[in-house]
C-alpha cells in the first residue's frame, strides 16, 4: 500500500510539470481574451484581468463573420476525415490482413510519402487544381479535402493496419464460414474490434485538416470560403493588432475540437473494452 500510494505521488509531481505546459497556453488565452486593448498591452503584466471583458467573445463575431469561418473548417475537416476513413479502411484491411508478393514495400512506400512536406507540393496541387477549375468558388471545399485527405492518408494507413493485424484470424474466417464475404466481414466483424483505431484514425484526420493552415492560404480564392487559420491572423494589421478579439477567436476555434474528442472518448473506451472482450 505504501509503495503504491509513493508511486502515485511521485507519478503527480512527474505530471504537475507537465499538465502546467499543456495548460497555461489556453490560461494566458483566456485571461487575454478578457482584458480590455489598453490592459492587454500594458506592461504590467497580469494572469488575472482587472476589467475582465467577456463582451470580447461577442465582439469577435461583429468584427468578422467568425461563424461563417467556423462553417468552412467544419465543412472542411469533416470532408477530410470522411474521405481519409473511406481510402484508408479498405487499404489497411488488404495490408493488414492479405499476403501478396509486395505487400512490405508497398507498405515502406506509403511510410516514405510522411518524409517529405506537404509544402513541396503546393505548386504542384495549384497547378492540377486550377486547370480543373477546383480553385473557383465553393469548389476550393473539394481541393482543400482532397490535398488534406491525401496529407494525412499514409499515416492513417500505417495505423489501421496494426490493428487489423492484430486480429486473430480465426474470427474472420468464422465469419466466411457463416456466409460472409469479405467486405461484410470487415464492416460487421472487423470494424467493430478495430473501433479504436478507427476512432484515433477520425479524431487525427479531424484536428490536422481543422488546423491546417499553408493549404487553405494558398488555395482559398475570397474571403468568403477561408477557414479560421486563415481567418483569425487578419486581426494583425499593418499598424496594429486587436490582441484581445485574436485571443477571444483562438480560444473559441479550439471548442469544437475539444467537444469532439470528448464525445468521441467515450466511443473509444467503450471500443477498447469490446476489443479485449472479443
Amino acid at each position: 500500500m505504501i509503495s503504491s500510494r509513493l508511486q502515485r505521488t511521485v507519478l503527480g509531481i512527474g505530471l504537475a510539470p507537465v499538465i502546467v505546459v499543456i495548460v497555461l497556453p489556453y490560461v494566458l488565452m483566456l485571461s487575454g481574451a478578457l482584458k480590455s486593448p489598453e490592459e492587454i498591452v500594458s506592461r504590467e503584466f497580469t494572469v488575472i484581468p482587472q476589467d475582465p471583458r467577456p463582451g470580447n467573445f461577442v465582439e469577435v463575431f461583429q468584427a468578422m463573420p467568425l461563424a461563417r469561418f467556423f462553417l468552412n473548417s467544419t465543412v472542411i475537416a469533416v470532408g477530410a476525415m470522411l474521405l481519409v476513413l473511406v481510402c484508408a479502411i479498405p487499404a489497411a484491411y488488404a495490408l493488414g490482413r492479405l499476403r501478396f508478393a509486395g505487400r512490405r514495400p508497398i507498405l515502406f512506400a506509403i511510410l516514405t510519402t510522411q518524409m517529405f512536406s506537404p509544402i513541396v507540393l503546393i505548386i504542384a496541387l495549384f497547378s492540377e487544381f486550377t486547370h480543373y477549375g477546383l480553385l473557383e468558388g465553393w469548389r476550393c471545399y473539394i481541393a482543400l479535402i482532397l490535398a488534406d485527405a491525401a496529407c494525412r492518408l499514409a499515416f492513417s494507413i500505417w495505423l489501421l493496419t496494426g490493428y487489423f493485424a492484430t486480429v486473430p484470424r480465426e474470427i474472420e474466417e468464422a465469419a466466411l464460414i457463416d456466409g460472409c464475404s469479405r467486405p461484410q466481414a470487415l464492416l460487421r466483424v472487423l470494424l467493430p474490434i478495430c473501433k479504436p483505431g478507427v476512432v484515433t484514425t477520425m479524431i487525427f484526420a479531424f484536428i490536422t485538416a481543422w488546423n491546417e493552415f499553408v493549404f487553405a492560404l494558398t488555395f482559398v480564392p475570397s474571403d468568403e470560403f477561408r477557414p479560421l487559420t486563415v481567418a483569425i491572423p487578419s486581426f494583425i494589421g499593418q499598424y496594429g493588432a486587436q490582441w484581445q478579439l485574436l485571443m477571444a477567436a483562438s480560444l473559441l476555434a479550439t471548442v469544437p475540437v475539444v467537444v469532439m474528442f470528448l464525445l468521441v472518448e467515450r466511443h473509444l473506451v467503450r471500443g477498447l473494452g469490446a476489443g479485449a472482450i472479443k
